[in-house]
C-alpha cells in the first residue's frame, strides 16, 4: 500500500520518542484481531509504538493527525464544558482507541479531535497517522467505509431535518398561541368600539336634551365638575398602588347600596346604572352630594349624565387595554424572534424568559409560574434568539410534564463567573433509569408520535457548544430542575457553530 504524498504535514512526528512495532503484539488487540501477517507487517512498517508519562496526549480541537491504540497501560476521556474538563470515561482496556477515527472521512467530517485523552500512569500506544489509517480503511475495508460514510452522512442529515422539524412544530404552536392571544385582545376593543359608538351617541342625544331642558349655565357648571370627579375616581381606581379591587361579595353589596339609593329617589332602572357607578368607587354618599348640588328636579338627567360619561370613559379604558396587550404581545414577539437585532448582543436575560413566557401563555393554562429574579444580575453576551429556542424547549416540557396542573419556577442566580437559569416543574419527574440520556438525539420519553427527542439536544448543542456553557438536569418525583449555566466572558468566546 502506497503512502499518500500530499498530506505529509499530518505526518509530523510526537515530540516523544518512536519506539520498534511488535507484529505480534498487534495481532493481541481486538482492533486488529482478524489482519493477516502482510496487513500487520503493513501496520507496522507505516505506524510505530509510543511510550507516555502522565499528560494530555492529545487535546480536543486540535488538528486530528494521528489514531492511537492503547497497548498497555490507563487512560481517560474528557469534553470541554465551559470553562472546565469532564471526564466521559477512563479505561486501561487493552486495543481501545481514539483520535482521528474519523479520518477515512475526509472532508466530509471535522478533521479535528473530538475529545481530550489524558494518559493517567505511564502507557505504550500504537500510533498510526491519519492519512495512512484513512488509506488504510478505503483499501482494506471500502464496503465498511461505504456504510460509515452512510451512516455518518445519513444521521447528520436526518438530525438536520428532524431537528428543523422541531423548531417548525415550536414555531407552528407559538404562531397558532399568539394568534389566539392577539384575537382576544383585537376582539375585545373592536366590541368596545361599537359599543362607545353607542354612547357616544347617546352622549349627542343628551346634549341636545339639556340645551332644551331646565339646565343654566350655574348648574351646567356643577354638572362638568361632577363629571370631572366621576372621570377622576375612576382614573385612581385603575391608578399603581391604588387599593385592590372589591371581592365579589363585596361588590354585590356595594351594588346593592347604590341601586338601593337610586330607588330611594326614584330612578328608574337602577340596577343597570349601580355596576358603573361602583367600578368608579363611587358610594350613595358621593351621590347624595350629586343630589345637594343638581337639586330634585334635575337629579335623575344628572346621574344618567354621568352614567353615560363614566360609561365612555370605562370603554376608552377597554380599548387602551387591548391595544396595549396587542403592542405587548408583538413586542414579546418582536424579542422572543431578536428581529432586527444583531446574531449576538449583550442582553439581560430576564427580558428574553419573559417574552418566551408571553409566546407560551397559552400553553401554560392552569399553571403557576413563579419569576424568581435576582434582578441585579449584570447582562451576558449571547445568541439572543437561539438562547430563547432553549428557554422553549425547556419550558414546553415542564408544561407537558405538568399537563395543565402545577408550578412552573424560573430562577435566576449568579454561581461564582456563571449565570445560572433554573427551570423547575413539579411534574411527575423523570424516571432515574433515563435521566441521563435526555440529551440525547432523537432520545425522548413523550408517547409515540409527541415528540422528536430533539428539543433537548437541540438546547444542549446551543447552551453547550455555542455559549460554552453547561446544561443538567436533577429529577425526582414532584420536582425536575433544569440548570443552565451561561459564563459572563466577552463576545469573543463566542462564534463556535452548534
Amino acid at each position: 500500500m502506497s503512502t499518500p504524498t500530499d498530506a505529509s504535514d499530518l505526518r509530523t512526528e510526537p515530540p516523544d520518542e518512536a519506539l520498534p512495532c511488535d507484529v505480534d503484539e498487534l495481532r493481541t488487540l481486538f482492533l486488529f484481531e482478524r489482519l493477516d501477517d502482510d496487513q500487520l507487517r503493513w501496520l507496522c512498517a507505516h505506524g510505530h509504538v509510543l511510550s507516555r508519562e502522565s499528560g494530555p496526549l492529545y487535546v480536543e480541537g486540535d488538528p486530528a493527525r494521528w489514531l492511537y491504540v492503547l497497548l498497555d497501560g490507563h487512560v481517560a476521556l474528557s469534553r470541554r464544558v465551559g470553562t472546565d474538563d469532564v471526564e466521559v470515561s477512563r479505561t486501561s482496556q487493552r486495543g481501545v482507541y481514539g483520535g482521528a477515527t474519523a479520518a477515512y472521512l475526509g472532508e466530509r467530517a471535522p478533521q479535528r479531535y473530538p475529545h481530550t485523552m489524558h494518559v493517567l500512569e505511564p502507557s505504550r500506544f500504537y500510533v498510526l497517522a491519519a492519512p495512512d489509517f484513512a488509506e488504510l480503511m478505503t483499501t482494506w475495508f471500502p464496503m465498511a467505509v461505504h456504510l460509515l460514510e452512510g451512516l455518518s452522512v445519513g444521521q447528520q442529515a436526518t438530525q438536520q431535518a428532524v431537528g428543523q422539524r422541531e423548531r417548525l412544530l415550536a414555531l407552528g404552536a407559538l404562531s397558532a398561541g399568539l394568534t389566539h392571544e392577539l384575537n382576544n385582545p383585537a376582539a375585545a376593543a373592536n366590541r368596545a368600539t361599537a359599543s362607545l359608538r353607542e354612547r357616544v351617541a347617546g352622549m349627542r342625544h343628551k346634549l341636545a336634551m339639556i340645551a332644551d331642558g331646565p339646565y343654566d349655565a350655574t348648574t351646567l357648571g356643577t354638572l362638568v365638575d361632577l363629571q370631572e370627579q366621576a372621570v377622576e375616581s375612576l382614573a385612581k381606581s385603575r391608578a399603581p398602588g391604588a387599593p385592590p379591587p372589591p371581592t365579589a361579595l363585596e361588590r354585590t353589596d356595594a351594588e346593592d347600596a347604590v341601586a338601593d339609593w337610586f330607588d330611594a329617589h326614584g330612578i328608574a332602572g337602577g340596577w343597570d346604572l349601580a355596576p358603573t357607578f361602583v367600578t368608579a368607587r363611587l358610594d350613595p354618599g358621593w351621590l347624595d352630594a350629586v343630589a345637594t348640588a343638581v337639586g330634585p328636579g334635575i337629579l335623575e338627567g344628572a346621574v344618567r349624565w354621568l352614567s353615560y360619561a363614566l360609561e365612555t370613559e370605562q370603554l376608552m379604558n377597554d380599548v387602551e387595554d387591548a391595544t396595549s396587550r396587542i403592542s405587548s404581545l408583538v413586542g414579546a414577539a418582536r424579542q422572543y424572534s431578536q428581529i432586527g437585532r444583531a446574531p449576538d448582543q449583550t442582553l439581560d436575560v430576564h427580558e428574553l424568559l419573559d417574552s418566551t413566557l408571553t409566546m407560551l401563555d397559552r400553553r401554560l393554562d392552569g399553571i403557576v409560574v413563579v419569576r424568581d429574579y435576582d434582578r441585579t444580575l449584570p447582562p451576558v453576551h449571547v445568541y439572543g434568539a437561539e438562547l430563547n429556542q432553549v428557554w422553549t424547549n425547556l419550558i414546553d416540557n415542564a408544561a407537558q410534564a405538568m399537563d395543565g396542573a402545577g408550578t412552573l419556577t424560573i430562577t435566576t442566580r449568579r454561581v461564582d463567573d456563571w449565570l445560572e437559569v433554573e427551570v423547575a416543574d413539579s411534574g411527575p419527574g423523570i424516571p432515574p433509569d433515563v435521566v441521563g440520556r435526555v440529551f440525547e438525539p432523537f432520545f425522548t420519553t413523550k408517547p409515540v408520535g409527541s415528540g422528536t427527542g430533539l428539543g433537548l439536544d437541540i438546547a444542549w448543542r446551543i447552551v453547550v457548544t455555542k455559549h460554552h456553557g453547561d446544561l443538567s438536569v436533577r429529577s425526582s418525583p414532584g420536582d425536575t430542575r433544569f440548570l443552565v449555566r451561561l459564563p459572563y466572558e466577552p463576545a469573543a468566546t463566542l462564534g463556535v457553530t452548534a
